[in-house]
């Protein structure tokens, strides 16, 4: 009977969304994806509703309510509020690294293309609707290097690691969703516009720390400048930068110290300006770093300070923000002192150290820190690390994380089955149901110790709503809009997400 159960389940998730991928708690992946059978007639109902399970009982699946016809008298009713909005929402997604754009291009063609369907397609996957990608290497691409390795601007590049790899998966995922927003954050500049530190400002021929010479800001203006325009000249646009990833961590093995004086410096005298010069559009995200800055006194508030000075200010969107260490409330007292200015979540990671392929205990504090917990506190949008690893957490390097999972892994050996973790399944409960666009809006009534939610109204008027239920107890909530409303039996450990018109 439990094989017949468990058969009906797989079967069911292959209907709705035309692949099976392995979620399991074993380290295995060895699951092979399955074709689509659309043998079964399509969910329908006034609301549709996407349900994970922590143990897998429900996998993403897909199901639908319809409105009561009832008065309304539940004490566990949640009731929305369009009139009170906070912020607009511009997407969540994950990183296309170079070690994730070559583990699909080892897929088949046909696999690849399910998958990305599956994950960017508005109307056949879950919308995934922003990308970061990184402006050269990372610590998870296949070398290091940047794209102007001899010295002088003129001799900018784009490398075999952007041409064979980075550029097609790209071009792949806008042919899907040609709305994808995309932001880039260099590891490094060039070695030879780093120096030791900016006193002596002697050569620091190293991918890892150092700091930018400051008689390259206009070259280094310059690299970003042709960086997007190389990638406009193929098609993809892009919608953001950060002048620096992680700008306090020098140990990373492609890094640089930009503390936040010579940040707002760079974006004052070079980057601002370079890239108003070639009218571009693209928006600045200060920071992009943790919500602690690291513990280093002289950083605190690092974007707030880099605002203080109106001329850079006036380049700048926002600031952006990683989870490696401090507090989320973090960014609840940046938008604060900063209320015109925007918050954007752009990185996080699981792996060997936080039991990453614990999908039970991962999915609940992921849901809740990450997604609900950066969205409640002001974030535009979310994004996680690596979109694909294999099963050995590569491609990877030494002195980058050779101990990171990846939003999905697939097996090294025939690169087909897949395993999803808990970063796949937050990004694709918040895509499936908020798009870009959204406006996040105000609740009242139900509250309990380990229901979590936000709620939103969506540029077509419709309303949604994402909630996690980290409770051990099956949880009957009726959610309300003024006009309608509908009740829906929430499992326990579980993420549920509403969208309804």
């Amino acid at each position: 009977m439990q094989v017949l159960t468990l058969l009906k389940r797989i079967f069911t998730t292959a209907v709705a969304f035309g692949v099976i991928v392995s979620a399991c708690s074993s380290d295995k992946v060895d699951e092979p994806q399955q074709p689509h059978e659309p043998d079964e007639p399509e969910v329908r109902g006034d609301v549709a509703i996407y349900v994970t399970t922590a143990n897998l009982s429900h996998d993403l699946a897909k199901q639908a309510v319809d409105f009561s016809t009832s008065s309304n008298m539940s004490p566990t009713t949640i009731t929305l509020n369009p009139a009170e909005r906070y912020q607009t929402m511009d997407g969540f997604g994950a990183a296309v690294t170079g070690s994730t754009s070559y583990n699909l291009m080892q897929m088949t063609a046909e696999d690849r293309a399910r998958f990305l369907k599956e994950t960017f397609s508005e109307s056949e996957g879950y919308g995934h609707s922003y990308i970061r990608i990184a402006i050269g290497c990372s610590d998870f691409s296949l070398s290091e290097y940047s794209l102007c390795d001899n010295p002088g601007i003129e001799n900018f590049a784009m490398q075999s690691e952007e041409r064979d790899y980075i550029i097609p998966i790209l071009k792949e995922i806008l042919a899907i969703n040609p709305s994808i927003k995309i932001i880039g954050s260099p590891w490094t500049p060039p070695r030879w516009m780093k120096v030791n530190n900016l006193t002596d400002r002697q050569p620091h021929n190293s991918w890892t720390s150092g700091q930018l010479n400051p008689a390259y800001y206009q070259d280094y203006g310059r690299y970003f400048v042709k960086w997007i325009q190389a990638l406009e000249a193929e098609g993809i646009p892009i919608y953001a930068v950060t002048p620096q990833n992680e700008p306090l961590n020098r140990g990373n093995s492609a890094s640089l110290f930009m503390g936040w004086a010579e940040q707002q410096t760079f974006i004052k005298e070079a980057l601002g300006p370079q890239l108003r010069t070639a009218g571009l559009e693209t928006k600045i995200y200060v920071f992009d770093h943790n919500y602690n800055y690291d513990n280093m006194a002289d950083q605190y508030d690092y974007p707030v300070k880099i605002y203080e000075d109106e001329e850079a200010a006036s380049f700048v969107a926002g600031a952006a923000y990683h989870n490696y260490g401090g507090n989320r409330q973090e960014l609840l007292d940046i938008h604060q002192q900063r209320p015109d200015k925007e918050l954007i979540f752009t990185e996080t990671s699981i792996g060997t150290w936080n039991d990453g392929q614990n999908l039970p205990t991962r999915l609940m504090g992921d849901m809740e820190e990450v997604a609900l917990g950066t969205v409640n506190n002001w974030c535009r949008a979310v994004i996680v690390w690596n979109l694909m690893l294999d099963s050995d957490r590569g491609p990877n390097r030494d002195g980058g994380c050779q101990t990171c999972y990846g939003a999905v892994d697939i097996n090294k050996n025939d690169y087909k089955a897949i395993r999803r973790n808990s970063h796949y399944y937050i990004i694709s409960h918040l895509s499936s149901v908020v798009k870009p666009g959204a406006t996040r809006i105000g609740t009242s009534g139900y509250t309990a110790a380990g229901v979590t939610y936000a709620a939103f109204e969506n540029p077509d008027g419709s309303y949604a709503a994402v909630l996690l239920n980290n409770t051990n107890e099956i949880k009957r909530i009726t959610l309300a809009d003024g006009t309608n409303h509908f009740s829906y039996e929430v499992p326990a450990k579980s993420v549920v997400s509403y969208r309804w018109n």
